[in-house]
């Protein structure tokens, strides 16, 4: 995907001809969800640049709609788009603007934005003494979203106290220098022409630096261009390194295509469903719409007779009439107890019975009675074939959006409505493992999970009240209360361990399998699965971990390989570990993941739910007893 200057050239044939800058540079589709999406910094050679908002998205083709109906109903969309590949036959690039605004020069060490120095174009030189520019590597940013150069004037001015006349006319030019004494902040120096003392940036990165001078949000958001701000924002700025991954938390959301709109006859009907739906819309009967899907293209091969046709208009209005699945805006919930992931479950549960090649989801039980799965697993499915939708819904900075929900933090992701989302499809392969639910009744009761699972819960508790009183949620805050469970930390490491595991036995990467989880009072699931844009999705081996016997050994290795950690006893010992102390007995020798492989960075992990501590092994679940 090719990334291109927000700015375009004419020509002097005509003047409605355009001919857009040279591409600066491309990222792969996948990026554009995960790394470099909209609202989010890029470093290309010399320079930075932000990612425009999907307004300015220009040229998308049909060809690279998708569609997921489950999904466009929840998030309220019409359809997804893949982002534009790097081929002019694609479109027309994603459009990027320069930022930070602010450059300095190593040699004249003038501190200036970006078009004052009179660079030539095309490049990021000094105009008066040639040399290359450097990006400010410092920016400030708020939790709902906004973006600003770092206040470089307001720093040196505010913490230096002069005695000018404050009427009295003065040019204000900075330098910044380095003194290179230190690696630390303070051989950071800003100075102004002014006469004011000088200041270095010690002390720049604190939580309350930019509020103890007075330097308030002013609601900027340049990808969306310069008269884009929001007005009245209370959020405290933060000041962030340039390239930090706090500067940009993108909100994806995905859901798996399953039957009905799995099916042949819906994918087939993608393209002409809006045209077809609208004709109900005017009031035309069936026997009119009956008619103009004789004629479409849906018809040609004759697969489909028509009224199977209008059956499936009517089931996916249906669809979009009824009411919207659970939200995690109104209260924390975690997203594999959500709707979507329900209907997901009962689907992968019960499996698919009939299959065409062409269809996207192929779910079977593995081959046997059940008798030589592992203690504690009820169920093993083979899905040999899935499709996975991920679109990027928003974005956050500063601090990541809550992996359990009820962040309301929405950054825009465009002027005005543009109906649509950026959005990738993804193919691969996956087994799934249902628990046994009366083991896990019995498990639930049991002291040790109660008491470690309290753990945790106390730790997020604390940290959405802390979260919400400082965004000003409008919810009480005795009402906010983490949705962790035992249930959830012990299917969630498990997931862990086995993909650790898989990843040894069948070759992959463990970056290039993923985890789904379907945790709620009465579902217990989870999915590892290969859905990955590269070649690593495509190898081939993951379904063979599900049947029967292989499955019983690789549980026990994992297991076994779960009882050691090479940070034991400190690991196994553990009250509080990870991000926000949301783990117990996990670190990365033993059960943390790649974050492409987790679906909540890493956090309600605890291994001793799986295997019990030293002094209580029958806290794990797989615990069988003396």
């Amino acid at each position: 995907m090719a990334l291109r200057s927000g700015r375009t050239l004419r020509t002097g044939r005509s003047k409605d001809t355009e001919i857009t800058r040279t591409p600066l540079g491309a990222v792969r589709r996948a990026q554009t969800i995960t790394t470099y999406g909209v609202g989010a910094m890029i470093a290309v050679e010399d320079q930075s640049y932000i990612v425009c908002g999907l307004d300015s998205w220009r040229n998308l083709r049909q060809e690279d709609v998708v569609y997921e109906p489950r999904l466009q109903h929840w998030l309220r969309v019409a359809r997804f788009q893949l982002p534009p590949a790097d081929e002019p036959s694609s479109g027309d690039g994603i459009r990027v603007r320069l930022f930070p605004e602010m450059y300095s020069c190593g040699t004249c060490k003038k501190l200036q934005e970006f078009k004052r120095f009179g660079s030539p174009a095309g490049k990021s030189l000094c105009g008066a003494c040639e040399k290359p520019l450097t990006p400010s590597r410092f920016v400030i940013a708020c939790e709902n979203g906004h973006l600003d150069d770092f206040p470089y004037f307001e720093w040196v001015h505010k913490k230096s106290e002069s005695n000018r006349d404050p009427n009295e006319k003065v040019r204000h030019e900075l330098t910044l220098e380095s003194s290179g004494q230190t690696a630390s902040l303070r051989s950071v120096v800003i100075k102004c022409s002014c006469g004011v003392r000088s200041v270095s940036l010690e002390g720049a990165f604190g939580s309350g630096a930019m509020f103890a001078l007075g330097i308030k949000c002013k609601g900027r958001r340049p990808w969306l261009g310069r008269d884009a701000n929001e007005p009245a924002c209370t959020a405290t700025p933060r000041t962030l390194q340039r390239g930090a991954s706090a500067a940009w938390f993108s909100i994806a959301r995905s859901a798996l295509s399953i039957p009905p709109w799995s099916e042949s006859l819906q994918q087939r009907l993608n393209h002409q469903y809006h045209q077809l739906s609208g004709l109900l819309d005017d009031g035309v009967s069936d026997s009119v719409l009956l008619n103009a899907i004789k004629r479409s293209d849906i018809m040609d091969d004759g697969r489909f007779t028509a009224d199977q046709v209008l059956a499936a208009i009517h089931r996916r209005r249906e669809l979009e009439a009824s009411a919207l699945p659970d939200s995690d805006e109104a209260a924390p919930m975690l997203e594999s107890a959500n709707e979507l992931r329900r209907e997901e479950y009962n689907q992968l549960y019960d499996g698919t019975r009939i299959i065409s090649r062409d269809e996207n989801f192929e779910c079977v039980p593995a081959a046997g009675d059940g008798s030589a799965l592992p203690y504690g697993i009820k169920r093993s499915m083979l899905v040999k074939r899935l499709r996975e939708v991920r679109a990027l819904e928003s974005f956050t900075r500063v601090t990541m959006p809550d992996p359990a929900g009820g962040d309301t933090r929405r950054a825009a992701m465009a002027n005005g409505t543009v109906g649509w989302l950026p959005a990738i499809e993804v193919s691969g392969e996956g087994v799934f493992l249902a628990i046994d639910e009366d083991l896990l009744h019995v498990w639930e009761q049991r002291p040790g999970p109660v008491a470690r699972a309290q753990q945790i819960w106390h730790s997020h508790t604390m940290l959405l009240r802390e979260r919400a009183e400082r965004t000003g949620s409008t919810l009480r805050i005795d009402d906010i209360k983490s949705p962790v469970t035992a249930r959830y930390v012990l299917l969630h490491t498990l997931a862990h361990v086995l993909i650790n595991e898989w990843s040894l036995d069948c070759g992959y990467p463990s970056a290039a399998l993923r985890e789904r989880l379907y945790v709620d009072k009465d579902m217990a699931g989870v999915l590892i699965y290969t859905a990955t844009s590269d070649s690593a999705g495509s190898l081939g081996g993951v379904v063979a971990q599900g049947e029967h016997r292989k499955l019983y050994e690789t549980m026990e290795s994992a297991l076994s390989r779960a009882e050691w950690c090479s940070q034991d006893p400190p690991c196994i010992e553990s009250e509080a570990s990870g991000t926000n102390s949301l783990n117990l007995a996990a670190c990365y020798a033993c059960v943390l993941l790649a974050e492409t492989s987790c679906e909540t960075n890493n956090v309600f992990l605890d291994r001793a739910m799986l295997i019990g501590t030293p002094d209580d092994p029958s806290t794990g679940f797989f615990y069988k007893g003396e």
